[in-house]
């Protein structure tokens, strides 16, 4: 049986910025834009969100919620650099790794405990190590599979440690509601009550022919997922086959400033992947999911491998607008990825034309920079369009 550690940074900016500024403890802070130019909220402390403030919410709107709040803009790579020290110390502990986004991970330490001993024993060092040495808290889940590692990890932020075995799974499992379930959304929550299923115990206890037959793979697919059961590995950089981000809002999201100030987030993070890799990527993917639950994805296959950035934003971008005119209604989840990835042994001859070469120039020196300097010296912008 496998043995997944899922490690998640509570209010990972905000923590950053509060580590970085001893005066800010206990204030309600966030990471965002100037509230007179339309800015977004990046992330939100502990202390912030009971006033109700939440990343992807205007900046205007958290001021109004709390006046006492402190806006700090966002250092992105600043962040990126954090999370490189935070997979160093992953790294000691095991080689297979799957980052989700720069505030969380996978690891799957099941040969790792010949030599550090039991997977909770691994999960409190990572934790151990990261306070001590970064001075931020991390939460961890650890269980057989990455469903649950990732759902233990949510069930006593912040600084949360929660171990989920084989015999525990379902007593743990059973009295959270269906929502818990990855795929069961607002629209989903609906067409199961209507069944009378309002926790994951009465979905397990569903017969899983009637749920496929009433609602497809999705049936079949949550219905596993009820009873603990996920097989997907723990899959590394080096052996994907994509890299993406994602993020799903706290609350929908209609306006289209907003919707892209989040994907160039999620795009700079899914470059500076692929440039940390060495890696080319030839296609550029968006995923959009509404209100409602539908989802719909839309990808542009690029005349050349690229790992620039900016291309990749530009493609995104187009993506967005296109998506947006199609369907209007709020957004619950974004996302953006690459598939086609080559290393640098494969790197094509036409990488090299003017434009795209003073652009990789500008993403090797905001690397170098930041990496140096801790700090989004360099970074894009958002025209109004």
């Amino acid at each position: 049986m496998r043995s997944i550690i899922h490690v998640d940074m509570d209010a990972f900016y905000a923590s950053i910025e509060i580590r970085d500024r001893p005066e800010l403890k206990d204030l309600p802070v966030a990471v965002g834009g100037d509230p007179g130019q339309r800015g977004v909220i990046a992330a939100a402390s502990y202390a912030a969100r009971q006033y109700g403030v939440h990343s992807a919410m205007p900046s205007k709107t958290a001021v109004r919620l709390c006046p006492e709040l402190v806006l700090v803009k966002a250092r992105h790579d600043h962040y990126a650099q954090v999370s490189k020290q935070i997979r160093h110390v992953f790294e000691r502990y095991t080689p297979l790794i799957e980052p989700l986004a720069l505030d969380e991970a996978f690891l799957d330490v099941t040969l790792s405990q010949r030599l550090w001993g039991q997977a909770r024993d691994i999960a409190g060092r990572v934790k151990e190590d990261i306070n001590n040495e970064l001075q931020l808290t991390a939460s961890v889940g650890i269980a057989p599979n990455k469903f649950m590692a990732k759902l233990a990890s949510d069930l006593k932020k912040p600084n949360g440690f929660v171990e989920v075995t084989a015999q525990t799974m379902q007593s743990v499992l059973d009295p959270l509601p269906v929502t818990r379930i990855w795929g069961v959304g607002r629209a989903g929550e609906k067409q199961l009550q209507r069944l009378g299923i309002s926790t994951v115990e009465n979905l397990r206890r569903i017969p899983i022919e009637a749920l496929e037959h009433r609602f497809g793979q999705w049936g079949r697919h949550i219905w596993y997922l009820a009873n603990g059961c996920d097989e997907r590995p723990v899959v590394t950089d080096g052996e994907a086959k994509s890299i993406s981000h994602e993020t799903t809002f706290d609350k929908d999201i209609s306006e289209q400033q907003i919707l892209s100030a989040v994907l160039l987030d999620l795009t700079e993070q899914v470059g500076m992947r692929l440039r940390r890799h060495r890696r080319f990527a030839q296609t550029v993917q968006i995923k959009v999911r509404f209100s409602d639950f539908y989802t719909i994805t839309r990808a542009r296959t690029l005349h050349a491998h690229t790992n620039i950035s900016q291309e990749i934003w530009r493609t995104a971008k187009s993506l967005l607008v296109s998506v947006r005119k199609q369907r209007k209604e709020p957004v619950r989840l974004l996302g953006v990825g690459v598939t086609g990835l080559l290393d640098t042994t494969h790197e094509q001859t036409d990488l090299f034309e003017q434009e795209r070469c003073k652009q990789r120039t500008l993403d090797n020196v905001a690397d170098q920079i930041n990496k140096r300097f801790g700090s989004r010296t360099l970074h894009r912008g958002i025209k109004n369009s």
